[in-house]
């Protein structure tokens, strides 16, 4: 009997809505990457892109344990001599939250072609309330009726 391998153009993103409020960063960030790479299907392969659309709202109200808020670094650099920026969690949290949500979920996709294909299907609010503009195409998909609620 052959292995039967899915194909791309028979997978149907879903569309997957994330609040988090008072939600740890890396337990949320674990739980958006495997929707993002389609880990929760049964037939899960790793070279074929079957992941989905994840929305995260309220990134201004995720938290984190321990001394993190003071002690957990940021780095960002331009590549120019001498431009390395260091920023604290409070520091970037104050200025840029979803930056925060992003960079995490981004440490945990694969790195490539295929990473960067699933981490385009990440949208992160700093808000409660989405903005997105509508698509004539896909308005059946990306209606709010066809969002799948997540509770962490």
């Amino acid at each position: 009997m052959k292995t039967l391998f899915p194909k791309k153009e028979a997978h149907i993103p879903k569309w997957f809505v994330i609040d988090a409020t008072n939600k740890t960063l890396g337990r949320l960030s674990t739980e958006a990457s495997k929707l993002l790479r389609g880990k929760e299907t049964s037939f899960f392969t790793p070279g074929v892109d079957q992941g989905n659309y994840v929305i995260i709202l309220n990134a201004e109200k995720i938290e984190v344990t321990g001394k993190k808020e003071s002690q957990k670094l940021y780095y960002r650099n331009s590549q120019r001599p001498g431009n390395l920026k260091i920023e604290t969690f409070t520091q970037l949290k104050n200025r840029i939250p979803s930056r925060i949500v992003e960079q995490a979920i981004w440490g945990m996709l694969p790195k490539g072609v295929l990473g960067r294909q699933y981490f385009k299907r990440l949208y992160v609010y700093s808000s409660g309330t989405v903005v997105y503009k509508k698509n004539n195409k896909n308005d059946e998909i990306i209606s709010q009726e066809n969002w799948i609620k997540v509770d962490l």
